[in-house]
């Protein structure tokens, strides 16, 4: 794992109101190294790096930095809850309809998506609106054309 600046993420937690703990700051340092990983990810990690924490006080921790802005959460249909640090931009997700890998998209310049709604009767608090792309990361892309061209190759030749 990459060693992030502790000062700076002491100062992250402090801005957030939030005390630099040992747990905190893991959870910080592990999802630096694995964007958008779920809590389950996140435990089976930190138990692999000699830094494990129970269940209850690991989903605390998440808890107390998606509250404080420090993280952000996104839920992928089909997904458990996955965790970033990238919080301070607006950028969208790719999911791999294959694998599950996740992985930022920035916006393109130019061309906005309708993150704005227009007032709706009956809905007056929208405060959250959600883009994530599907399609095939690199990985699978290639297994599927390899599978593909595989099974075009063996499949018998038709007689005109």
């Amino acid at each position: 794992m990459s060693q992030p600046d502790p000062t700076a993420t002491e100062e992250l937690l402090r801005r957030a109101g939030l005390r630099s703990t040992a747990p905190r700051r893991s959870v910080l340092q592990a999802l630096d190294d694995h964007p958008h990983a779920t809590a389950a990810g996140l435990a089976e990690l930190l138990e692999r790096t000699g830094r494990r924490m129970s269940r209850q006080s690991l989903y605390n921790v998440l808890e107390d930095l998606t509250r404080t802005g420090v993280l952000r959460s996104i839920q992928p249909a089909g997904s458990a809850p996955r965790y970033e640090t990238r919080v301070d931009d607006n950028h969208h997700h790719a999911v791999c309809r294959t694998c599950g890998t996740v992985v930022d998209v920035p916006c393109a310049v130019g061309t906005a998506a309708c993150l704005t709604p227009a007032p709706t009767p009956g809905f007056p608090v929208v405060d959250h609106a959600d883009i994530t792309w599907w399609g095939l990361c690199t990985t699978c892309a290639a297994a599927t054309a390899t599978a593909t061209a595989t099974a075009t190759q063996e499949e018998p030749r038709r007689k005109s």
